[in-house]
Order: C-alpha cells, then structure tokens, then sequence
C-alpha cells in the first residue's frame, strides 16, 4: 500500500540558490507521513492515540525541488514492523509531466512510546494490525 500526498512548495520554502532548503524536504515528509498514519488508524488524533516518535531518518537528495505549480507528490509506505518500532519508506516525487521524476527518497525509523513516561512501548494490537496491513510488498 502507498498513500500519496500532495504538497505545495510555498515562497518561504525557497533559499538563496532559488530552490528548496534541505531542511523543507523534511517538513514535506513530516506533512505525508502524519496524512497517512492518521488515515491508516482512522483517527484524526493518531499521536494521541498511539504515541510515537521518529527516532531516525535519512534522506537521499536526488535533485533540487523548485518553486512552482502544481503541488509535488510524497509517497509513503510502511516497509516493516517490528515489536516496538517501524520502518516507513518515502519519496517525493514529479508527476506533473506524464513522467515520474524522483527528487527525494527517504526511510523513517518510528518507535512508539508512552503518552504518559514516553518510554518505549510495545505496539498495541490495533496499531500493529493497521501497520501490517500496510505493509507495501515490493
């Protein structure tokens, strides 16, 4: 399963070098990955229900993201799940053309803690269930 995002670069997005800063590619990721974990529990509050935190990610640039209309996609998808964390994959991605040009790919390590002590926590039943049933096969 991959859920697809639309996101706008917006005029404050854009540095010097007349495209996006690094640091916006994880907002852009950030908007995604919240859209489809809240659609995945059908909550509107899915970090109140299931607390997480992303503990890790890393992003591979692969071309600048310029300003302009209509908005980029971000792809994500659940690649594994384990006892207490799991693994999302993502990409941003240029659909505007007819082609498919990748401008970013990213993988996101999401561990879920206690909404209370923010320990680490095990996965609870209803969460894990959604996870797995998104988990995108290759």
């Amino acid at each position: 399963m991959t859920f697809t995002h639309p996101v706008l670069v917006r005029w404050s997005d854009i540095d010097s070098y007349d495209h996006v800063n690094n640091v916006r590619y994880f907002d852009y990721l950030q908007e995604a990955r919240i859209a489809f974990l809240s659609q995945l529990a059908e909550t509107q509050d899915y970090f109140a229900d299931y607390p997480c935190v992303l503990v890790s990610q890393t992003v591979d640039y692969l071309r600048p993201i310029l300003l302009r209309h209509p908005p980029y996609d971000v792809d994500v998808w659940i690649e594994s799940v384990g006892t207490t964390s799991y693994t999302m994959g993502s990409r941003i991605v240029d659909r505007s053309g007819g082609a498919e040009d990748v401008y970013a790919k990213a993988v996101s390590v999401i561990v879920a803690v206690d909404g209370v002590t923010h320990a680490k926590r095990e996965l609870f039943e209803p969460e894990r269930a959604a996870l797995l049933s998104a988990v995108r096969s290759t």
